[in-house]
Formats: C-alpha cells, sequence, structure tokens
C-alpha cells in the first residue's frame, strides 16, 4: 500500500474542500433529514451503507432518541421585521429545540437565548438533545440591539419517533483484523468540527479503495457523536474483538499542530504507529494521554471493550475560541490542512499494513552480509550507514516477538529504513516472516 503523498494530497485537497462546501449549508443533528442528506452525499464518493434504529430501541444504557426536524425559526419584532432568522444562518436555533410558536417579552425572549459575550459578533452552537426545551443562539450585539417590545417566536421543528441513523463502508482485507476510521456527522454549518473530518475519512477511503491488496480489513463508519457509535457498538458487540487498530478523526483543517490522543490503553501499536509517522516526518506535534472526555474515542475505549482506538485531530476541540461558534466557517480552514492530514492519516494506514515481525534464521552471531551483497545493495537511499545500521538493528531483534515497528523505536531509525532493512535480508533467505 501506498501513502498518498503530500504533493497529491494538495489536489485532494480541493476536493475535500469542495466536498465541505456542499455539506456546510445542511443543518445535521444527532437525527433526523440532515443527517441522511450527509450521508447520501457521503454515498456519491463510497458504496456507503445506512442503517436506522428506531426510536426507543435499548442501546445498552441509552435508548434511540426521538427524531428531530426542523423547517424554519424566526424571531420577529412589532413590526413584523425578522430580527433573527435560521435560514441565514442554522446555528440560531437551539439544535433539538422543541416547537414554538408564541408572542413573548423581551425578558421571557432572553430566558431562551445565547450568547458568547467575549466574541460579540459569533454565533453559539448549543444543543438540548436530551431535555426537551426551545431556545435561539444570536450574537452578543444581536442581543444588546433588542428593546423592550414584544416578539413573535417561532420554531417549526418536529421531536417524535423515527430513526436514529449512521453510515458504515467495509473494505474486505486479507485478514479479518481490522482498522476502525469513525468520524462524527452530527454538527450543522461547523466546518473543522466536524465537516473536516467527514471529508478526510470520505478521501481516505477512497483511496484504500483503491489499493489492490490490503493486509487488514477497513470499516469507516459515519455517526451521530456518541449516540451513534453507542448504537454501532450495542449492534455489533459480538465482532468487536475483529478490531486490531482505530482512529477518530474530528477537527483536522485548522491551521493548528497535529495532536494525536492516545487509546485508553496507552501502549497500543495503533499509539505507536501514529507516534512514529510524526516523528519520521519532522512534524511538529503534540501527544495527549486518554481521558474520558472527548469524542467517540470514549465510547469505544471504555472500560468494557477498551478496544485500541485513538484520535487524531489538529487542533482539539475547544481549544481554539472559534470552536462551537459560527467562526467555525469555510474560512477557518483551508484545503491545505485538510490536505496534510489527510496525507497523514494515510502514512499510519500505510505502516499499520507494512508493519511485521519477523524470525533471524542465522542468530548465533552476525551473519556476513557482505557475501550475499547486502551492504550497499538497498537502491534509493541517500543513507547507507543507516541502512546497514538498521539491518543489524533488524538482525538483532528479529525473534519473533518484536516487530518492525518496535524495532524502528529502539533504533531511533525511519520506519522505512527498517522496513527497506528487513525486505532485503529476507529477500537474501536471512528472515521467516513470522
Amino acid at each position: 500500500m501506498q501513502a498518498v503523498q503530500l504533493e497529491e494530497s494538495i489536489t485532494i485537497a480541493e476536493r475535500m474542500f469542495q466536498l465541505i462546501r456542499r455539506m456546510y449549508p445542511i443543518c445535521r443533528s444527532i437525527t433526523g433529514h440532515g443527517v441522511r442528506q450527509t450521508l447520501e452525499i457521503i454515498s456519491e464518493y463510497i458504496p456507503l451503507t445506512t442503517y436506522e434504529i428506531q426510536t426507543g430501541v435499548a442501546l445498552f444504557d441509552w435508548t434511540a432518541p426521538k427524531e428531530w426536524n426542523i423547517r424554519d425559526a424566526f424571531i420577529k419584532n412589532s413590526k413584523g421585521e425578522k430580527i433573527v432568522d435560521f435560514r441565514n444562518c442554522n446555528l440560531h436555533v437551539l439544535n433539538y429545540s422543541v416547537p414554538v410558536s408564541k408572542k413573548v417579552s423581551l425578558e421571557e425572549l432572553k430566558a431562551h437565548t445565547f450568547t458568547i459575550p467575549d466574541h460579540p459578533d459569533w454565533i453559539p452552537y448549543r444543543t438540548s438533545y436530551y431535555a426537551e426545551n426551545w431556545g435561539f443562539c444570536l450574537s452578543h450585539n444581536q442581543l444588546l440591539a433588542l428593546s423592550e417590545d414584544e416578539y413573535e417566536v417561532v420554531i417549526d421543528s418536529s421531536l417524535q419517533d423515527g430513526h436514529l441513523t449512521f453510515g458504515e463502508y467495509f473494505i474486505k482485507g486479507q485478514t479479518e483484523h481490522e482498522v476502525l476510521i469513525s468520524t462524527h456527522i452530527c454538527h450543522p454549518s461547523l466546518a473543522n468540527d466536524n465537516l473536516s473530518g467527514i471529508a478526510v475519512a470520505v478521501f481516505l477511503a477512497k483511496h484504500l479503495t483503491q489499493v489492490a491488496s490490503l493486509k487488514h480489513s477497513y470499516r469507516f463508519l459515519f455517526t451521530p457523536g456518541m449516540i451513534g457509535s453507542i448504537a454501532w457498538l450495542s449492534r455489533n458487540e459480538s465482532q468487536v474483538s475483529r478490531i486490531a487498530h482505530g482512529i477518530i478523526i474530528a477537527c483536522v483543517g485548522d491551521s493548528g499542530q497535529i495532536t494525536y490522543k492516545k487509546s485508553r490503553r496507552g501502549n497500543a501499536e495503533i499509539d505507536h504507529a501514529v507516534l512514529q509517522v510524526l516523528k519520521d516526518t519532522g512534524t511538529t506535534h503534540q501527544v495527549l494521554e486518554f481521558s474520558p472526555f472527548g469524542y467517540d474515542e470514549r465510547q469505544f475505549c471504555s472500560p468494557g471493550f477498551n478496544l485500541p482506538v485513538g484520535c487524531f485531530m489538529r487542533t482539539p476541540h475547544g481549544k481554539f475560541p472559534e470552536y462551537h461558534t459560527s467562526a467555525d466557517n469555510l474560512e477557518f480552514i483551508q484545503p491545505q490542512y485538510l490536505g496534510d492530514s489527510l496525507s497523514k492519516c494515510s502514512m499510519i494506514l500505510q505502516l499499520l499494513e507494512q508493519n511485521a515481525t519477523y524470525m533471524n534464521l542465522n542468530s548465533k552471531c552476525e551473519p556476513q552480509l557482505g557475501k550475499r551483497g547486502l551492504y550497499g545493495s538497498i537502491g534509493g537511499a541517500s543513507d547507507g550507514r543507516s541502512l546497514e545500521l538498521a539491518m543489524l538493528w533488524v538482525l538483532n531483534w528479529s525473534d519473533g516477538d518484536h516487530s518492525l515497528l518496535d524495532i524502528a523505536e529502539k533504533s531511533g531509525l525511519k520506519f522505512l529504513t527498517i522496513k527497506n532493512a528487513a525486505d532485503a535480508l529476507h529477500a537474501s533467505g536471512l528472515l521467516r516472516r513470522q
């Protein structure tokens, strides 16, 4: 498997940005038509299978929620002027607001409004998934401009029995060992969180589809945050033991440095693979230990499953001011960072595909490499000395218990250098693949 190269990802990045631009206007939530519309668009890129779970179905300690849909919402003053209009910005409505149509005083209206005083021109994104309520999200300047008046508030929505919807795409590999790639699709017009994650996951899936032979099987999940992963796990509990590695992709379109949050295990192969790629590429990055707060990694890593699933981000959720506001828009993300995120994710998967464990067949002292033509025989190398050292490292640690990734970490050499050395030693009959 070849990774998506950075040069190639620059072109693909423009296509990812076009996909984000297309999905951006849709009002998504954890259920409803916005989710379905988003999955239909994704299905134009990869052959997605869509699943629906009826409201009320038990999902471990949760139940599938009522389905929410919205057609329109606005606030009018006594002159009949619309001062807040959902059709101008779908963040204006408290997500999952129950329907309302009445006239209220300024005091009552303020009790149902949400603003960000520190950023008076931004509109916040707020939700009320599991407690029935209604409300409007305004810029703080809009709120300050309201005068004593009678206001007409209308939220033309529905909250009723329906379905929880999510999408899945499976690529069969040579083994049943699976790599899980998951991203959340429940946010409305928020570009970095998480249309960026959707776009990178879609194009990562497209890339893998074109690979002729894959060692691992790959399962891509496009689910509403939290409740979607809970739903998938509840339906697939008997199969989760196949998940050998997993990555949650979120907030990958901004200019921040790469951030990786480890799995709950902390030392899973996926954790080592991500850090090896970031080190090998000289990427500025930060590593976070696991915590039970964040995206869907906290469901996959819950103690009853404890799956090897980490989270790949740029700037983490809540660590950029634009998070969950109208400022997380199409201007906040840039194609070049989408391309870089795609390239890094692809390199991580390439490493997982290429990682292997070998047995040294000539383990009593070092074999004579010169007579086998191994010194200086590996083409395309700029540093022959590194390759010679790599062969010695591979021979010494190929005891059936240490993988190429383990050896790269121990030696401080790049994974590709270790792999090239192992390929040459294997071809010469000095190694047997386990």
